[in-house]
């Protein structure tokens, strides 16, 4: 376990809007902010602005087409950060490991 969290990250993922846009843009390989807003309940502004802190926490990249700008995800960054939640569920399963056997501990010792 690293246990190193980019906290900006989890932030920006914790969003459901921005995981769905995240999913919509995995499955779709690239798209707009007016594209993605036909798809999400929410403007076109919102959505750019959703799409700011993705790009600025490297999870989306955007190129200039025309007017808009087109983004895509950034394999490498979201790579990583499925790394640090599988450290972060490794935390947290040996902490309830440890929580369980005190529980354990204490229970059995009541009981004697």
């Amino acid at each position: 376990m690293s246990g190193t969290v980019d906290d900006e990250l989890w932030s920006a993922v914790g969003d459901p809007t921005r995981r769905r846009m995240l999913d919509l843009l995995l499955a779709d390989g690239a798209g707009t902010a007016t594209s993605l807003s036909e798809r999400l309940p929410v403007t076109r502004q919102a959505v750019a602005k959703h799409l700011a802190v993705l790009d600025r926490v490297g999870l989306v990249h955007g190129t200039p087409v025309g007017r808009e700008r087109q983004f895509r995800v950034d394999l490498a960054q979201l790579a990583r950060a499925v790394v640090q939640l599988n450290d972060v569920g490794e935390q947290w399963d040996a902490r309830l490991r440890r929580i369980k056997r005190i529980a354990e501990a204490v229970q059995r010792s009541h009981e004697t």
